[in-house]
């Protein structure tokens, strides 16, 4: 009987391939692309081993590591299956739930309240840069950030540009941590949200950017960052940081992500 592959078996490829590459881009992202590559070398040494060598002794220890790998696998990229999931469970366009709100709800309205929630951040913005005044701030979208806003201070008040420029005052004890803007609301100050261990980075970017960075790898949320050192504005989101914007860029990427 001659080999064959069918239909099934090229779905099933292409399906394996695309598999393949998503987790790439998901451990480059993260800094765990080495540790891809080793596991991909040892697969690939287990096969011509256990199946076109024939090596009963060697074959028979890469098999019993093998078995163990699935535990060894969720130790190693913990972060990164947690991510995975969550990006899943993010996807704003499978929601059923989420038509349904829009359909009964009223657009023009809820479209004034957004734009005038995004004119206040990025007005607060600009006026940070301006003085070179550090600050981080996320904006929620589908993801429940509850978690870390308990770790910081509750405010629950209105959003308000002002009310943010004092909260990053240099002097003001909630200016170090992030900010967190949930349901037009600056729902907690000073929290402590997790810093990305991705490699590729750059030094010269602080604890600030490279928490941005974090909670966009963690969530669906968008996180703004205002330099102290250089009192450049950039924004991140799904693991991606754009630097040195102008608040018009910003103000226009933000009505694009959250009204458009």
């Amino acid at each position: 009987m001659g080999f064959q592959i069918g239909f099934k078996d090229i779905v099933d490829i292409f399906l394996v391939a695309v598999l393949l590459y998503q987790m790439f881009k998901l451990l480059k992202r993260s800094g765990g692309v080495n540790i891809f590559i080793g596991i991909l070398a040892f697969i690939i040494c287990w096969f011509l081993v256990s199946y076109v060598f024939k090596m009963e002794l060697l074959g028979g220890i890469f098999d019993r590591i093998v078995s163990v790998g699935a535990f060894a696998l969720i130790v190693l990229f913990q972060d990164e299956i947690r991510r995975f999931f969550s990006r899943i469970g993010s996807k704003r366009k499978w929601g059923s739930f989420s038509l349904l709100k829009r359909f009964f709800s009223n657009n023009n309205e809820d479209k004034e309240k957004i734009e005038y929630t995004l004119v206040q951040i990025v007005l607060a913005c600009r006026n940070l840069a301006k003085s070179s005044t550090g600050g981080l701030i996320v904006l929620t979208r589908t993801n429940d950030l509850g978690f870390y806003t308990q770790s910081g201070e509750n405010i629950n008040a209105n959003i308000n540009s002002r009310l943010i420029e004092a909260i990053f005052f240099k002097n003001s004890p909630l200016h170090d941590g992030a900010l967190i803007i949930s349901n037009q609301k600056l729902k907690a100050a000073a929290c402590i949200i997790p810093v990305s261990k991705n490699q590729t980075i750059p030094k010269r970017m602080g604890l600030r950017h490279r928490a941005a960075l974090g909670i966009t790898e963690h969530s669906d949320a968008i996180a703004i960052v205002i330099s102290e050192e250089t009192g450049h504005i950039s924004w991140a989101v799904n693991g991606q940081l754009t630097v040195n914007v102008k608040p018009e860029q910003l103000e226009h990427f933000l009505s694009d992500e959250l009204i458009n």
